[in-house]
This record gives C-alpha cells, structure tokens and sequence, in this order.
C-alpha cells in the first residue's frame, strides 16, 4: 500500500500539472472562453503547489519567510499578468505584423498548442541562455536567481523586462507563423502551473521523465550560488534543447539550503528597489 508521502513524491506532478494540463488543452479544443477559466484553472493548480509545500517540503527552511514573500507576490502578479495577457499581445501583434498564414488551419486545437508550446519552449530556452553570456541580460535575470531559498512563487521573480525579452522572440515566431493567439494563451497558462512545480519546494520527483521535463530536481542546479555551476539546465519546460546542448546536468545528490542565490551581490529588499537594481553599481559588478 503507497504512503502518503509516495503518493505526493511520485503522484503529484502527474495529478496536479496533468490535470491543470488537461482541462487547459480542453477548454481551448472545446470552444470554452479563455477568461476567466484559464486563470482559474491554472491559479487552482499553482495553489495546490503550495499547499503540497507545506506537507511535505523538500527543503523544510524555505518554508520559513526570508522577508522576501510579500515582494515574491507583487512579482508573481506582474509576472501572471503578462502571462495571462499574451493572448491578447499575441492578438494585437497578429493586426500589426506582416503573418505568413503558414499554420495549418485543419489542426486541431490541442495540436495547435503542442506546436506552439516547442516554438515558444526553444524561443525561452536560447534567450535564458543569452542572459547568462551577456552582461546586461545577466543583470535584468539576475534578480531571478537572488532569492536563498525556492519554493512555489520564484517562478515568477523575474524581472518585466527580463521577463519579456525571455519570451518576445518565441511568441514573435509563432505569431509570424500564422499561430491562433488563443493556442499561444493557452501554452502559457500551462506554462504557469509547470513553472510552480519546477521552483516547487516540494519533495516529488518524476523518476526517468527527469530526462524530459525541467522540473525542479533538474532546475534546482540552475540555481547553484556558484556562477560558473549554473550553466546548465537553460530549459522552461522540455530538457530536448540542453541535452542537444550539452547543457544538460543531474546528480542523484541534490542542491540544498545554502546552495542557491547570488555568491557576492545582495539584491535589496524593495520591489521598486529590485526593478532599478540592474541599474546600479552593485549589479554592474555582477557583469565585470
């Protein structure tokens, strides 16, 4: 008979994200309307991320507040929103851009989706990996990687402009290829529910799909204080573009409290002081 700390370790993200998933990918194939059941759909999941944290955590210190929780939640809602709203950025972007009507207008939604989610996936993959090479784009992604500890909300510590230069060329391509905007929300929304688990403070693994899907015992290393340890495991989503890479990296020991954040730089508190950061001294050093 399972326990209940097997059935969260391998059963959550299957249950929760599979299910998020789902009924994201059924609504858009059903002609049900985006809002605000996407949100609600994916809000719900990114909830049960949460509380599954706190039932079993993998990390038990970062459960605790680093005074950092009530600035987590701004970014979270800033991030989300652009998330949530690029269905529509996608809608304004198809009325002013030249579209090349390539997309296949027999595909099924769900297909549609699928399609969009590998174009957008790549998009996030080359850019998160032109932040860490160059100085400027290091500074904007740095603040992603300052926190000292991961849990639920620090997939959405991003900086805006970070946030957009990560996911313009990507959502650019598939909507110069004709892509439905609603495929292109919908991929989002199920971006959002995976970017919970993948900063989860959640003890689950998902045994040889590891090799998959960036969740967080991939991810976690990505987050190493050491800089130069951290270039590796660039993906958003799917693992295909760093094992093509070579960027690929996992060991069975994993990355624990003390190991994750920015070796020498502190980021200030602030949320207005975090968005002007990237522009002072400090963060400078970081590119030196």
């Amino acid at each position: 008979m399972p326990t209940v700390h097997s059935l969260i370790r391998h059963g959550s993200y299957p249950a929760v994200f599979g299910t998020g998933a789902g009924l994201l990918l059924w609504l858009v194939t059903a002609g049900h309307p985006y809002w605000p059941w996407a949100l609600l759909i994916s809000a719900t999941a990114i909830a049960a991320v949460a509380l599954l944290e706190r039932v079993q955590p993998y990390e038990p210190s970062w459960l605790h507040d680093h005074g950092d929780t009530a600035v987590d939640v701004l970014h979270g809602a800033v991030s989300l929103g652009l998330i949530f709203s690029s269905i529509e950025i996608a809608a304004a972007a198809r009325s002013m851009l030249p579209i090349a009507h390539l997309w296949p207008s027999g595909w099924p939604a769900w297909l549609s989706v699928l399609v969009v989610g590998a174009i957008i996936d790549l998009g996030l993959w080359a850019m998160h990996r032109a932040s860490h090479r160059s100085g400027f784009l290091w500074r904007l992604h740095a603040l992603h990687h300052s926190p000292e500890r991961l849990y639920w909300l620090n997939g959405e510590l991003r900086h805006p402009i970070s946030a957009l230069v990560l996911a313009t060329p990507g959502i650019s391509l598939a909507v110069l290829l004709g892509a439905p905007p609603l495929a292109i929300g919908t991929w989002m929304a199920i971006v959002s529910i995976h970017l919970a688990f993948q900063h989860a403070n959640l003890d689950f693994t998902l045994g040889p799909f590891r090799y998959l899907l960036c969740v967080a015992e991939i991810h976690r290393w990505h987050h190493k204080r050491e800089y130069e340890d951290a270039q590796v495991n660039f993906g958003e989503f799917w693992t295909f573009w760093d094992l093509l890479a070579g960027t690929f990296h996992h060991r069975r020991d994993g990355v624990r409290s003390g190991d994750v954040g920015l070796r020498e730089q502190k980021v200030p508190a602030g949320y207005l002081a975090q968005l002007a950061w990237p522009w002072s001294r400090s963060a400078e050093d970081l590119s030196n």
